[in-house]
């Protein structure tokens, strides 16, 4: 699929679209695998996981639901602000198996948040999906239990990852030309 808009914009294309799809379905396999029995809540983080999340619970062949939370991380000088949840869960995480899924981890730094606060919930166990890790950036250990790819330290859009809101439609991940990042 030739997606044209784009291209003023990416740089190379990381992950194509077939590869992305033969990951996350090994990722649906293995969750089904590990959890089988459990029937786990998976929790997406909105709004980058969108697209990982919806292929990767076409792959899970055992009983399952399914809820979101929506972050917001902000500081007018770093990407390492203040977190805070601006859409919550509707299910209560109480004694159940919790799986998030989220679509790129970074710092760690948010989803070290994340984690806390459904800890605090006290589920019966809680792991990490991630479709990307981008390690170079970590600030802080985080332990993910499912990573999709390791991926070098650019930034990257395309199936449900943005820039500037844009871009999360692509049907692959690209990384973005060094020098639309200098001219933000």
């Amino acid at each position: 699929m030739a997606v044209n808009f784009a291209q003023d914009v990416t740089e190379t294309v990381l992950l194509d679209a077939e590869t992305i799809g033969r990951r996350v379905a090994e990722l649906g396999a293995e969750i089904s695998r590990d959890y089988a029995g459990l029937e786990p809540i998976l929790v997406g983080v909105l709004r980058g996981t969108i697209f990982f999340l919806a292929d990767l619970i076409r792959h899970i062949s055992i009983p399952i639901t399914v809820d979101f939370l929506a972050i917001s991380s902000y500081s007018p000088h770093s990407s390492a602000g203040v977190v805070r949840i601006t859409k919550d869960l509707d299910e209560n995480i109480e004694g159940r198996h919790v799986l998030i899924v989220e679509d790129i981890i970074d710092t760690g730094l948010t989803l070290r948040y994340i984690v806390r606060t459904l800890e605090a919930r006290r589920p019966a166990s809680l792991n990490v999906c991630v479709l990307l890790d981008r390690p170079a950036l970590r600030l802080v250990p985080i332990p993910v239990r499912y990573v999709g790819f390791t991926i070098p330290n650019q930034f990257v859009v395309g199936y449900g990852l943005d820039l500037w809101q844009t871009y999360r439609n692509l049907p692959y991940i690209a990384t973005v030309k060094r020098e639309i990042l200098d001219g933000r």
